[in-house]
């Protein structure tokens, strides 16, 4: 997979295996499905990537923050063989990866002899769309021993600030955003949906993303990005992009 990417809160993505099966609601119209899917390849079946690749992170040259596992889920049961290359290529490198998984649940099993306390370059996160979601999620990542860990609300389906408060303590970064994609059939986002979550980090000191209005948005407001993700055009309320690593040693 490219080194570089589009997606606005990392500079790569590595996929050292690729395919996934649906879990929540976020998932109903995954875009890495539709990815897949465009290159003539079935979603459901997860597959080791080419060893070029898979050990791509060894060559770059340059430092990067890596999302990981992109298009499939990095705790995945049907990766469980490949695993151990991938945190051996981790502990390797100087790149920051960004794990998210939306199976918190099974990280425990999966994590590296030499784990300890979690390894100093990687973010351990998990998603959740609504707030049912992300409470479970994040109960079940607490958990979990890691220097650092985040949280991607995308895409927001419901309000949920006034739900999710305790949940978000877990967190030392909160990711947000709206779904994209065809007006159509993509899910609504409203902007007070996510100034909920934006204020909600203020108020306990969390760095907070937000990625996109989504495209429901984007229509109804005339933005020139389909999936509203031109920041100059978010309610100023919302022009906030903030990495963690900015404040944490």
């Amino acid at each position: 997979m490219a080194q570089q990417s589009d997606i606005e809160w990392t500079d790569a993505t590595w996929n050292p295996w690729q395919g996934c099966f649906k879990v929540s609601q976020g998932c109903k119209f995954c875009y890495a499905e539709r990815l897949s899917e465009r290159f003539g390849k079935k979603f459901s079946y997860v597959f080791r990537s080419s060893e070029k690749t898979f050990f791509s992170p060894l060559k770059w040259k340059q430092q990067n923050n890596v999302f990981t596992c992109s298009i499939s889920d990095f705790f995945i049961k049907e990766a469980d063989p490949w695993r151990n290359e991938a945190w051996d290529i981790i502990r390797k490198t100087p790149h920051r990866y960004l794990i998210l998984t939306k199976r918190p649940h099974r990280i425990p099993e999966c994590l590296p002899p030499d784990w300890g306390n979690g390894y100093n370059n990687i973010y351990l996160g998990t998603s959740g769309e609504t707030a049912a979601d992300i409470i479970k999620r994040s109960r079940e990542i607490a958990t979990v021993p890691a220097k650092y860990k985040f949280i991607s609300i995308e895409p927001l389906l419901e309000s949920v600030s006034d739900k999710i408060g305790n949940a978000l303590n877990v967190f030392h970064w909160v990711i947000v955003g709206g779904e994209s994609g065809s007006y159509n059939k993509f899910r609504n986002c409203e902007a007070e949906w996510i100034a909920g979550i934006v204020n909600l980090c203020k108020q306990k000191n969390i760095p907070v993303f937000v990625k996109q209005m989504g495209s429901r948005y984007a229509k109804k407001h005339n933005m020139n990005n389909f999936k509203g993700g031109n920041i100059d055009q978010f309610p100023k309320n919302l022009q906030i992009r903030e990495f963690p690593w900015q404040h944490l040693k």
